[in-house]
């Protein structure tokens, strides 16, 4: 099943997003640690380099990512020109304070009361960008939800006389591959009803198997040898003793529930869905 979710509200919103950057000095973008690239918006990425804005990407929910590539990533990000990385935990308070340090030291010609400092926030629906604005306000000014695009229009906040933050809703980007597709449905940032959940997990099962076998190991039991993404949903379904399906089949549409939803929560470990090697592999 091909995945394929652009709702309408995301294109009015590229555009609005377009025209706010020009009057931007600092875009911060909020990524999802556990697949950095793939929940970076290429065009935003287009935009923000057109307009020659720094950037401040900050690698979100890091508490549930790898924490060995995630350090791979900062490297990759904080090498590129005009561009500060940060991990971070947006749940965690005491994280916070780097953040608006970081963009102080990305433009120290703005953040006076004649010069305000005029950032952006972006990322695709679902990477804790609500949650983070709450925090940074200490105040409820974003709805926080379990479903992605849950922010549909702009909002404007004066953050003191000399900082100003813009709020922008969760955009993906049409013509998406189908490799970051998946993932991003396997993080939950695709709306539930653009996949399926057997492909999503059969397709994440097959990465686990081959990146993190030890973690599902302690997570769901010992794995038979040759154990391929079939057999580990199987598996999956025979322990936690899943209704069987009339004819006597393995419940698999739970078990790939049950998987996606223990990737979800980081009940099986902290795993990051792609290496920063990957990028300059051939297609």
């Amino acid at each position: 099943m091909s995945i394929n979710w652009y709702p309408g509200h995301m294109v009015t919103a590229r555009s609005k997003a377009a025209e706010t950057m020009r009057k931007t000095d600092l875009v911060i973008e909020v990524l999802d640690a556990r697949a950095p690239h793939a929940s970076c918006n290429p065009v935003f990425e287009r935009l923000r380099l057109a307009g020659q804005r720094p950037a401040l990407k900050l690698l979100n929910k890091s508490d549930a990512a790898d924490p060995e590539q995630t350090r791979y990533w900062l490297q990759h990000y904080n090498r590129q020109p005009g561009v500060e990385a940060i991990a971070l935990c947006a749940k965690k308070p005491s994280e916070l304070p780097r953040v608006l340090a970081a963009c102080r030291t990305l433009r120290p010609d703005r953040g006076a009361a004649d010069k305000p400092l005029r950032m952006m926030i972006l990322g695709i629906p679902n990477v804790g960008k609500s949650t983070l604005m709450n925090a940074i306000l200490k105040r409820h000014v974003a709805h926080v939800g379990d479903e992605p695009a849950i922010t549909k229009v702009q909002m404007f906040h004066r953050l003191g006389p000399g900082m100003s933050l813009v709020d922008t809703p969760g955009m993906l980007w049409p013509g998406m591959a189908q490799e970051t597709a998946s993932k991003l449905a396997a993080l939950h940032s695709i709306g539930r009803a653009a996949y399926d959940d057997e492909d999503v997990a059969l397709t994440l099962g097959r990465y686990l198997l081959r990146h993190y076998p030890e973690l599902l190991a302690r997570r769901f039991g010992v794995l038979p040898r040759p154990c391929d993404e079939h057999t580990l949903l199987g598996l999956i379904a025979a322990g936690r003793s899943l209704a069987k399906k009339p004819g006597g089949g393995q419940d698999v549409a739970r078990a790939s529930v049950a998987l996606l939803n223990d990737f979800r929560t980081g009940a099986i470990g902290r795993i990051t869905l792609e290496t920063v090697d990957e990028l300059a592999a051939p297609a």
